[in-house]
């Protein structure tokens, strides 16, 4: 067998006993037969990207929040001579989920995908086992067809 990767060795299967006298009697046509295949195949851990970019939209969405209400200012401090206008708590908290769930999603993209680059060097390669069984069924008569008294229309 060879060690290089996706290497495969093709092998009969023999994990049935032998025959008895009664079941050498059945025709052959019900034994099961199996085959095995070895390969090797490349095992690493990976992050789920779809959990980082959830977790990143709920981020976003605390931020927002957070900032929201951090920096809030009612109407009464807002000094119109100056040019400065007063949006309401709701329109900023829309304004920042604009801007924070983006960031948010791209940091956590960011995260999930320098942890995956750093999975691949952890790289293993293991060796599996599969094992194909196929049981022929004997032929089986033919469904009966409908007859013509089947389809017609009884009123």
């Amino acid at each position: 067998m060879s060690t290089s990767p996706g290497a495969e060795s093709e092998r009969p299967v023999s994990d049935t006993p032998a025959p008895d006298r009664a079941t050498r009697d059945q025709p052959a046509a019900t034994e099961p037969s199996a085959t095995s295949s070895s390969h090797e195949v490349a095992v690493r851990r990976a992050p789920k990207y779809q959990t980082f970019i959830l977790i990143g939209v709920v981020v976003g969405l605390i931020a927002a929040m957070v900032l929201t209400f951090a920096f809030q200012r009612g109407p009464d401090e807002i000094d119109a001579a100056r040019g400065e206008v007063y949006f309401s708590p709701g329109t900023v908290f829309g304004f920042l989920l604009l801007i924070c769930i983006p960031v948010g999603i791209a940091i956590f993209g960011i995260l999930a995908w320098i942890l995956d680059v750093s999975a691949r060097k952890k790289t293993h390669t293991v060796r599996v086992d599969k094992v194909n069984v196929r049981v022929s069924e004997p032929d089986a008569e033919a469904p009966p067809t409908a007859t013509s008294a089947d389809n017609e229309d009884n009123l």
